[in-house]
């Protein structure tokens, strides 16, 4: 184990070990690895801790992974460690991350089914790939088919395209979008669109040999090989198609989920269209043959749109529709063949039930007797020596004889199709090349194989081991090339497994040996297999448990093969007599597929047994029909044509692309890595990544090794020798040698080599980080702390000084204080004490007081008591008196109440009977005696009683005596105690009066104080509601103002805005017609150059020896309209020249007709400009309205009304008399148009209406001013009121009283509700007589604008009658205008004076204009007998007229050509005068032979344009329309025919568009119109044009400044294009900021500065040689800046195109160099004065994409502020830069898919093209601003070096 393996098995390097379900997962190291350590220690990335056990044998180490910047790469062999899992790896990270489906694997192209339609294969992604290298751009199929084109081309070898994979994989899809490439790139040669043909192939062999498989829905069940033919120049001319191995079982037999051929179902489909009628066609369900797979319908298809796409094929491919219905028709014969009913007879025979419906149909359908074909199929023929049997045959034996037949014909139909395909593919030009696409079979494995994946995998080991030795003869070749020594590379080698299969007693010698046996069968022949095969080989092997079948070990994987069906399927053979039957048929087609045919029988003569899965079409040669060539097998015969087709490949150079299935449910980029390992490692990707690994796989240039690892070279080891540095680089960091070699211009490295030197490469930079990071840190560590330092110093500075004046402040505050204090102490102490003085005296007076009415309170107290206690005592003896008296009494009551008692009845009992009273009170007497008892006991005791009371009394009497002295003296006290009483009484009343006195007193007080405080609180009140009612108006006022202001402003910003949009929509429509009509024009010149070309050639054909005829390259691009004009001047003779000049007529018919059609688009402008003013007028009208109703809104004040009705009455009177000015100014100017846009009429009326506008605005404000006055009256007129009220309280309080009355309340509320009816109602009649007088001014305004309109139109209608028609025009105009006023004026005036006098002055001036017509009418009579006389004058002399047409500015009623003889003036004119025979000359030495260098280094700018203008003056001034026609047309022709000899310069495009533009303002400046004499001199304009008007002529010369034009940007695009990709993104502007990649096999332009590479510097250098060129030459500024803008947009749109399909340009650091070279080309156009161009504008979506490559991507707000930045860019373009984004180094993140996701979900609201390129064959319309000269014509002087000697001045 060498060194470098110990440095990379260290702590966290990431290991590959296998797994079960992913095959492979990733883990890292958690140990070092040590030599002799048995396991190693993993960490899974799931967190999940693993130790890895080694083979104590190999001792193998696990693979180890690649770094994280080489993942996703472009090319598996860039890979550093090449082994399965990094493959595996890369291309998953690829698929699912960046969504892409193209990885190089060498010289491979792996193409993985993303089962989802992708946009990149569009045309514009065609052009981004044509022509450029294999390695410049991202892998695709593009890509490979261009380096097939390009081999094609440079090494005049035929190449071919091997495209291979399983079902599903897309092999026809990559096919197919190849061809597509050739044909669009190539084009043809012919109008026979051969490319169109060969595409229309393949709708047709889809139809017919694909079909719906359990893997795939479109799946090819054959294999084909397609030669595209090209001529010497490249150009498709016709292709040729060979098959292979058609799956015919299909026919007949589908498995579930599957079904039979597309072309069935599509009929079955379509069986209700009328000519399908006859097919007797229905459901695909009614019929066997399609309804097996039980899935007749495949989702998203419609097989009836199929079949129309499959008709339109068999059109243009040349099949008439009767050939079309032909097939159709043995197709659906095949359909009812299989629906025949075969029943059993008996054991041995089978018998077909009579009049069976579908055999009938068959029949009729192939034209054969139902009879014979209905006994063949149960019948067979047995031929031996010397006679013939007819057997019958058992029915399984009968349906296999039916399936076997449909089989048949389907087959020979099938070759027929291919046969006519190449015939309609074929052509007659001889073919110099060819490039082949190749799509077959990939290798196949399934749980049963047989006969058919034998077969395929035998093709795929020869395409495998033709592959091996192709890729090893490139690493052989490579090798000798850079002179390194190599070895033989040690390569499995399938050579032993050919000679298996097809060496002398192989498997297929042994197969086809036992099928001549008569009683061959499968086990015989296994048999013979093991006998053969077993002992000697060990590729085959026999399974364990099985003995009919057999293993072989192929180059992917072992194959099981079962022998049973090898046989049958090996003979393929068909019933002679059913084939003679079938050639028997009336039916011409089906004769015709059989005429070729033979005797298909099997070559023992044995019969068929049962029919299995058999893939086989072997297209039949033509030379080949005797009968030992036809008994062939199908073994032999596929031996042959795949030996045909080794071959055809070994004699083309293979490009090879392998198709990958990622998984089996056709799920949309969902990738299965044991489903992609099994392709791989079956396709050889992985065998070419083994080879590749076995030699030097990384390969580096010295200067892209020095570049990417100078880090790792110390300066002492840098030398001048590059190639020197890297050797001593190299052998001090790698020991061993064999590690790598050196060869001529490259390094080459073994595996893993390139890993340890990146990390390497990566220690040292963490440490060069580290450091930086250390020193860094330390010194913003130092600075930080320095800066705290100083800041601390300055604080503690500061600090101290604060804190000692704080102490000085403290301690004068602090003597102050007690200075304070004692004056204050002191102070307070005798305040103190003469309030404690104070208070004591007046306590002791309280006291005293107090103490003296407590005295008195206390005596007088005692007097009263005494005086209650007296009358109390009285009171209480009288009262104890009398209760005891009422108590005696009561008594004596009760006794003597019961002693009547007693007596009654004592009386009743005696009145009664003794014995009865006896009987009743027995026993009673007792009772009584006891009661006298008590009775006399009582009396006692009364006595007793009666004795103490006469006691009593007698002391009472004397009681009551001596009391009654005591009353007597009480009395006399009381009655002194009752005079005292009586006067405290009235005392006390006086007291009480006095204090009711005083409570009124205080309650009036409180209630006069409590209404002084509701006054003062209502007054308050009401003078804040008077204050916020003012401030509320104010606010209101600022508010309407703010309102009005911001109205007006957003009226003014909405006018503006709307204006904007509709000058925008009608400058974008303008430039749309533009462009249109500048397509036209290229499109013009396109066929005008095939109509030379063709023109050329049979001129070459016929006269091969003609001077001046030189055929050009039909890709030239030619300027040449139908203005062709002849070349050769000097040999022209006069016939000739009669026959340009009719054909420069019609040509010059053809321009004028584009001019009227320009014509119309301008009217259109015109009219879209009159809608916008509409709009603007509604617009205003509009706003009119809205300040109106804002208006109405305002107030509802009577004076305010009165005064708003006031100004709108002055403001109405002011409208009307400026409506009546501007009535005047547009009455005296419509002549002249004056009231179109920019006329003083039109100004005057914007204006007056602006100016009435401010008034209204200055109006409101004093409203609203005298509206605040008002209200400040009113408030101040209220509070004099309240003043006077506050004088008199009771009256207030009165009237508040009354105020609080409900029901006046009410009373007044109705009042004022009346009032303010009648207020409204009086303000809605002054508003509605408003409008009305509002409209009214408006309509009357309209009504001028629309006379203005109509004056206009008339106007111009006049201009272009001739200038009798002209006159009597306007007059008669004039008249029926002064008509209409007049009627008006009679019906506004209903005084009859009023239209007396109107009469009078109509009839005045109508008498004026009759006098002035009959002047005009007599000058025109003058002037034309004038012209008479001059006519026979120049009759007289002999003078020809010349035939012609009228030029646009001659005479309508001119007979004749005037002729004007030229005077001789003094001084020189600015014309120049040549001959009619010196035209020839001037153009030819003045255009033809002019060198523009000398030209415009020497003499002034544009000076060609100046001669030609000066002769065509002075053809006008002698009147020679002929001379000016000829004159012009000449010029025209010859400026086209030296731009389309010279179209490559762009020094001579340059100067001839300066000088056609010089020419054209020419034209335009002396033209006579006044808006283009505005700023000539007076001596310019009398230099004007006098004769004809040439303002078609213009549009002519326009048109041909636009070709010019044209033809100068492709030019420009030529030259600039080989340096924009270089210079703007591969060179490195930046010096080491981006580093090299390490890249694969396929080698990318390097980004160093190599010698002879582009860089920003040669683009900026282009630029400005560009612009100095124009500039010399005279070019317009404003040309000049659209020249400028269109460059700039080519840089912008290629740099990002190629930003979009590359992706090691998208980078963090590429993004930085994008955006340096972005600033350069800015500061190029600051420079030049060029930034107003728009040029900038352009570069935006570069600008954006390269801000994208710079900005963070993770999180929510990077999304939205990347969807906010990249506006400028599509949604497509923003994800595939997101995908495409690549770290260069580790420091760097990928971006993840969820913010992808993210990025498209917040994008998916825009509506934008989903195209990903942009077009950079887009030319901005062109202008040709006019642009006068200030050089007098008579100044300018004619070289000599001209030679134009025979101009002259006049």
């Amino acid at each position: 184990m060498n060194q470098e393996l110990y440095y990379m098995f260290v702590k966290l390097a990431r290991v590959w070990i296998p797994d079960a379900e992913e095959v492979w997962k990733s883990a890292a190291l958690t140990k070092n690895y040590e030599d002799g350590d048995g396991s190693l220690q993993l960490a899974l990335e799931d967190g999940t801790n693993l130790e890895h056990k080694l083979d104590p044998k190999t001792k193998n180490l696990p693979y180890l992974r690649n770094p994280d910047i080489l993942v996703g790469e472009n090319d598996l062999t860039a890979l550093s460690y090449l082994h399965e899992p990094a493959v595996l790896h890369n291309l998953k990270v690829r698929f699912i991350d960046s969504k892409l489906i193209y990885t190089y694997c060498g010289i491979v192209l792996v193409a993985i089914n993303p089962y989802e339609s992708l946009p990149i294969y569009g045309s514009d992604i065609i052009n981004a790939y044509s022509g450029q290298n294999m390695g410049d751009m991202d892998p695709h199929i593009f890509a490979v088919a261009e380096e097939a084109y390009k081999q094609m081309a440079r090494d005049e070898r035929n190449q071919s395209i091997i495209v291979s994979g399983e079902s599903g994989a897309g092999k026809t899809v990559s096919a197919k979008y190849a061809m597509r490439y050739f044909a669009t790139v190539s084009g043809t040669t012919s109008e026979a669109n051969v490319e169109q043909k060969v595409l229309a192939s393949n709708p047709i062999m889809e139809a017919i040999g694909n079909a719906k498989t359990t893997r795939n829905d479109n799946s090819s069940r054959f294999g084909k090989y397609i030669e595209i033919g090209f001529d010497p120049r490249y150009r498709i001319i016709g292709a040729n198609m060979r098959t292979y191995l058609l799956e015919k079982s299909r026919v007949v037999f589908q498995a579930d989920e599957e079904r039979n051929y597309h072309i069935f179902y599509q009929l079955c489909a379509s069986a209700h269209l009328p000519e399908l009628k006859d097919l007797r066609l229905g459901s695909a369900n009614d019929f066997l043959y399609t309804r097996q797979g039980r899935s007749p319908v495949i989702e998203g298809v419609d097989d009836t749109k199929e079949l129309s796409t499959t008709r339109h094929a068999f059109t243009l491919l040349g099949v008439n529709e009767s050939y079309q219905m032909g097939l159709f028709q043995v197709l659906a014969a095949i359909l009812h063949l299989g629906n025949v009913e075969v029943k059993d007879r008996d054991s041995d025979s089978s018998v077909i039930p009579p009049n069976n419906s579908h055999l009938t149909a068959f029949c009729e359908l192939v034209g054969v007797s139902y009879q014979d074909m209905s006994h063949w199929l149960c019948h067979r023929k047995l031929r031996t020596a010397t006679e013939t049997y007819i057997k019958t045959v058992p029915r399984l034996q009968a349906v296999n004889s039916r399936d076997a037949l449909a089989k048949h014909v389907y087959a020979k139909l099938f070759s027929w199709i291919v046969e006519h395909v190449n015939k309609a593919l074929v052509t007659n030009i001889k073919q110099r090349s060819f490039i082949g696409v190749l799509d077959i079979y990939g290798f196949e494995t399934f749980e049963i194989n047989s006969f058919e994946q034998f077969c395929i995998n035998y093709a795929n080991e020869k395409l495998q081991q033709q592959f091996n030795m192709h890729v090893f003869k490139l690493e052989q070749e490579e090798y000798m090339r850079e002179e390194i020594p190599w070895t033989l590379i040690d390569f499995y080698d399938n050579q032993p497994c050919i000679n298996l299969i097809e060496a002398k007693m192989g498997v297929l010698d042994l197969l086809d040996e036992e099928c001549k046996m008569p009683k061959g069968s499968d086990e015989s022949w296994a048999q013979k297999l093991y006998n053969t095969h077993l002992k000697t080989c060990s590729l085959f092997q026999k399974p364990r448990l099985s003995n009919r079948a057999f293993i072989i070990q192929h180059f992917a994987d072992k194959v099981e093969y079962q022998c049973e069906g090898f046989l049958e399927k090996n003979k393929d053979t068909v019933n002679e007599e059913q084939i003679n039957v079938l050639k028997a048929s009336k039916f011409p087609l089906l004769v015709e597929l059989f005429q070729d045919g033979e005797k298909a029988v099997s070559p023992t003569g044995q019969p068929q047994g049962a029919g299995g899965r058999t893939r086989l079409s072997v297209k039949p040669d033509k030379g080949r029909t005797s009968s030992r060539e036809h008994k062939k097998t199908v073994g032999c015969q596929f031996r042959n044509s795949l030996q045909m087709l080794m071959d055809t490949l070994n004699a083309t150079t293979p490009h090879y692309v392998r198709c990958i299935k990622p998984n089996d449910f056709k799920l949309a980029f969902s990738f299965d890595p044991m489903r992609a390992v099994q392709q791989l490692r079956a396709c050889g990707v992985l065998e070419t990544i083994r080879i590749s690994a076995a030699g030097f796989p990384s390969r580096w240039t010295y200067q892209e090794f020095y570049s990417r690892y100078r880090v790792l070279m110390k300066q002492k080891d840098v030398l001048q020798d590059k190639r020197l540095t890297c050797r001593n680089v190299l052998e001090f960091l790698v020991q061993d040698q064999d590690k790598y070699q050196f060869g001529k211009t490259k390094i080459f490295f073994r595996a893993g080599q390139v890993a340890y030197l990146e990390k390497l490469r990566s220690d040292k930079l963490r440490v060069a980080c580290v450091r930086i990071q250390k020193t860094i840190r330390c010194w913003l560590a130092r600075k930080k702390f320095l800066r705290q330092r100083r800041s601390a110093i300055t604080i503690q500075r500061f600090t101290r000084g604060f804190q000692a004046r704080c102490l000085a402040k403290f301690m004068r505050r602090t003597s102050a204080a007690t200075t304070i204090q004692k004056y204050q102490r002191m102070c307070v102490a005798r305040r103190r004490y003469r309030q404690k003085q104070a208070a004591a005296l007046a306590m002791q007076t309280i006291l005293r007081a107090y103490m003296a009415r407590q005295k008195y309170r206390a005596l007088l107290r005692e007097s009263k008591a005494v005086v209650i206690q007296k009358h109390a005592r009285g009171l209480l003896a009288r009262r104890r008196f009398k209760r005891c008296l009422r108590a005696i009494v009561y008594l004596q009551c009760c006794l003597r109440r019961m002693r009547a008692r007693w007596e009654l009845k004592k009386l009743k009992i005696e009145a009664r009977s003794v014995e009865h009273f006896k009987k009743l009170n027995i026993g009673m007497e007792n009772k009584i005696m006891q009661l006298q008892r008590r009775i006399d006991e009582q009396n006692n005791n009364h006595r007793a009683t009666v004795d103490k009371l006469a006691t009593l009394e007698a002391g009472h009497a004397a009681d009551s005596e001596r009391m009654r002295v005591e009353v007597t003296r009480l009395r006399g006290v009381e009655e002194d105690a009752r005079n005292n009483a009586n006067r405290a009484n009235s005392l006390q009343g006086e007291l009480e009066r006095l204090k009711k006195e005083l409570a009124t007193t205080q309650k009036e007080k409180k209630t006069i104080e409590d209404w002084a405080t509701k006054y003062r609180d209502e007054m308050e009140k009401m003078v804040s509601e008077l204050k916020s009612q003012n401030g509320l108006l104010k606010s209101e006022k600022d508010d309407l103002n703010r309102m009005i202001q911001e109205q007006r402003q957003q009226m003014t910003e909405q006018m503006a805005r709307a204006i904007a949009e509709e000058t925008q929509q009608l400058e974008t429509d303008l430039n749309e017609e533009r462009s249109r009509y500048q397509n036209l024009l290229t499109e013009h010149l396109r066929l005008e150059e095939k109509h030379d070309d063709l023109k050329e050639e049979m001129a070459l054909s016929s006269n091969t020896s003609r001077p001046g005829h030189r055929r050009t390259d039909s890709t030239h691009s030619s300027n040449e309209s139908e203005y062709t004009y002849n070349s050769e001047y000097a040999e022209a003779d006069e016939g000739s020249r009669v026959s340009e000049d009719s054909g420069r007529g019609m040509d010059t018919n053809l321009t004028l007709k584009l001019q009227k059609r320009l014509g119309e688009l301008e009217q259109d402008k015109q009219q879209l400009r009159d809608e916008l003013e509409n709009k603007e007028e509604l617009f205003q009208r509009a706003r009119a309205r809205d300040d109106v109703e804002h208006k109405k809104a305002r107030g509802a004040e009577l004076e305010y009304e009165s005064l708003k009705r006031q100004e709108l009455e002055s403001e109405n009177k002011k409208l009307k008399h400026n409506l009546a000015e501007m009535r005047q100014s547009l009455l005296g100017n419509q002549a002249t148009g004056a009231g179109a846009p920019g006329s003083p009429a039109y100004k005057v009326l914007l204006d007056q209406l602006n100016s009435s506008s401010e008034e209204l605005d200055v109006r409101k404000e004093e409203v609203l001013i005298l509206r605040s006055q008002l209200v400040s009256q009113k408030e101040a007129t209220h509070h004099k009121d309240e003043k006077e009220t506050m004088t008199e309280p009771t009256h207030h309080v009165v009237d508040v009283s009354k105020l609080k009355d409900t029901d006046e309340i009410k009373q007044a509320y109705v009042g004022l509700k009346d009032t303010n009816r009648l207020l409204e109602s009086q303000l809605q009649a002054q508003r509605r007589s408003y409008d009305n007088e509002t409209e009214g001014l408006r309509s009357e305004l309209q009504n001028v604008k629309e006379e203005n309109n109509r004056q206009q139109q008339l106007l111009a209608q006049n201009l272009q009658l001739p200038p009798e028609a002209r006159i009597e025009a306007s007059l008669q105009h004039e008249i029926t205008r002064l008509t209409n006023e007049n009627l008006e004026i009679l019906t506004d005036n209903q005084d009859p004076t009023a239209s007396r006098e109107a009469r009078v002055t109509i009839l005045r001036r109508m008498v004026d204009l009759m006098e002035q017509l009959e002047k005009q009418d007599k000058t025109i009579r003058k002037l034309k007998k004038q012209l008479k006389v001059y006519s026979k004058r120049i009759g007289e002399m002999g003078v020809g007229q010349t035939e012609g047409q009228t030029s646009p500015g001659q005479m309508v009623d001119e007979p004749v050509r005037a002729v004007s003889i030229p005077r001789r003036e003094k001084d020189f004119q600015g014309m120049l005068e040549y001959k009619r025979q010196d035209e020839l000359k001037l153009v030819k030495n003045l255009i033809l032979e002019l060198k523009p260098r000398g030209v415009a280094v020497n003499l002034i700018p544009g000076l060609p344009a100046y001669i030609l203008f000066m002769c065509l003056r002075h053809a006008d001034y002698v009147n020679d329309d002929e001379k000016v026609r000829t004159l012009l047309a000449s010029t025209i022709n010859c400026i086209k025919k030296i731009l389309k000899k010279r179209g490559d310069d762009f020094e001579t495009v340059s100067f001839w568009l300066a000088n056609t533009c010089r020419f054209l303002h020419c034209l335009k400046q002396y033209s006579g119109d006044e808006v283009f004499m505005k700023h000539n001199s007076a001596r310019q304009n009398e230099h004007c044009l006098s004769n004809f008007d040439l303002a078609e002529y213009r549009q002519v010369i326009s048109d041909l400044a636009i070709q010019i034009y044209q033809q100068l940007i492709k030019c420009m695009e030529n030259i600039l294009q080989a340096m924009i990709v270089s210079g703007m993104l591969e060179h490195e502007t930046i010096q080491g900021v981006s580093g090299v990649k390490p890249t694969g096999l396929r080698k990318r332009t390097s980004s160093i500065a190599d010698e002879g590479m582009y860089t920003l510097e040669s683009i900026l250098r282009q630029l400005g040689a560009f612009h100095s060129t124009m500039c010399q030459h005279g070019t317009d500024p404003e040309l000049i800046k659209q020249v400028v803008k269109q460059q700039f947009y080519i840089i912008g749109a290629v740099t990002l195109n190629n930003l979009l399909l590359r992706k090691d340009m998208c980078s963090w650091s590429k993004g930085m160099q994008i955006r340096y070279n972005v600033s350069q080309l800015e500061e190029w156009l600051r420079d030049k004065n060029l930034m107003a161009c728009g040029a900038k504008e352009t570069l935006e979506p570069l600008i954006q994409a390269a801000q994208l490559l710079q900005v963070k991507k993770k999180t929510d707000e990077d999304a939205e502020a990347i969807c906010s930045m990249c506006h400028a860019l599509t949604t497509a373009q923003i994800v595939k830069v997101l995908n495409l984004y690549t770290p260069v180094n580790e420091f760097e993140e990928r971006v993840s898919v969820s913010f992808i996701r993210t990025i498209q979900t917040r994008l998916r609201g825009r509506c934008e093209s989903p195209q990903l390129l942009m077009d950079t064959k887009v030319i901005y319309p062109v202008t040709f601003p006019f642009n006068p000269s200030a050089l007098a014509l008579e100044t300018i002087q004619i070289p000599s070096s001209l030679n134009l000697g025979f101009l002259v001045r006049v």
